[in-house]
């Protein structure tokens, strides 16, 4: 029997990368199973591309949103211009969003003022939030301060995209009422302590992600420049290998859970 179905919950479809060969992408996207995939924004203007990308393809699906690293200083007329779209009610998420201590390029100050106001909006609007997190390595300051946000907003939900932590942030974002979704990192050699985060997550609150053009998973890592949907499949794997459960129910599960959570119809 063929497997089921799946979504990937996070790729970045809009990206230039993707424009010489786009049906062919989706075209194989379909061949691996993948049925649907949730495109976020890191813009306005991104937003406004993954929107059409959504209007032309009844199995593509907008969030909007500005990436923490692209907060712009006049965040206000940022913030403006997403409310408006979203009012609209063409997006199914809001996002990404989130706290990047990686990178000096934005102020961690405007950064939160910006994942808050995030926050307000998907509340507003009764959408899940899609939430980036990245720390430098070995430190954890802006997981802290992501589920600390969280924490102080009653009622929001959504998912911690491309999880990159530790059990215990696992467990606490779970705790929150959030989704944890995991990328092609899991699959990596190195992978081992991301692997034991996912054993802790339940698996009505996984979501499997390619956060395509980048993080391309096992087998092809180092083999193929461009990550795409379709290598969601082998994330699916390595996660039901990592669980010891079925492949097939692990596909369902986290298929369920994202189709669930941002209210996608059955395909």
């Amino acid at each position: 029997m063929p497997l089921p179905d799946l979504v990937d919950s996070h790729c970045h479809l809009t990206w230039d990368s993707f424009r010489p060969d786009f049906d062919a992408v989706l075209a194989r996207m379909r061949e691996r199973g993948v049925a649907q995939a949730v495109v976020p924004a890191t813009s306005v203007a991104v937003a406004l591309q993954a929107r059409e990308l959504a209007r032309a393809h009844s199995n593509l699906f907008a969030a909007a949103g500005t990436h923490p690293n692209d907060v712009p200083d006049d965040f206000d007329s940022e913030l403006a211009a997403l409310d408006a779209l979203l009012a609209t009610g063409d997006f199914v998420g809001v996002g990404e969003t989130g706290l990047d201590y990686y990178r000096d390029s934005t102020d961690p100050t405007l950064q939160r003022r910006a994942f808050e106001a995030h926050a307000d909006l998907a509340l507003k609007y009764a959408l899940p939030i899609i939430v980036h997190i990245r720390d430098r390595d070995g430190v954890f300051r802006a997981y802290d301060d992501v589920a600390d946000v969280i924490a102080s907003k009653p009622g929001l939900t959504g998912v911690i995209h491309c999880f990159s932590g530790d059990a215990r942030f696992a467990r606490r974002f779970v705790e929150l009422g959030f989704h944890v979704s995991f990328s092609g990192i899991l699959t990596f050699k190195n992978g081992q302590g991301l692997r034991e985060a996912a054993k802790v997550v339940p698996l009505d609150r996984l979501l499997v992600e390619t956060d395509a053009p980048f993080l391309v998973p096992e087998p092809n890592r180092g083999k193929i420049k461009r990550c795409e949907p379709a290598f969601v499949a082998d994330t699916a794997r390595i996660l039901a290998l990592t669980l010891e459960r079925d492949e097939a129910d692990v596909r369902a599960a986290t298929t369920a859970n994202t189709r669930r959570l941002f209210r996608l119809p059955a395909s």
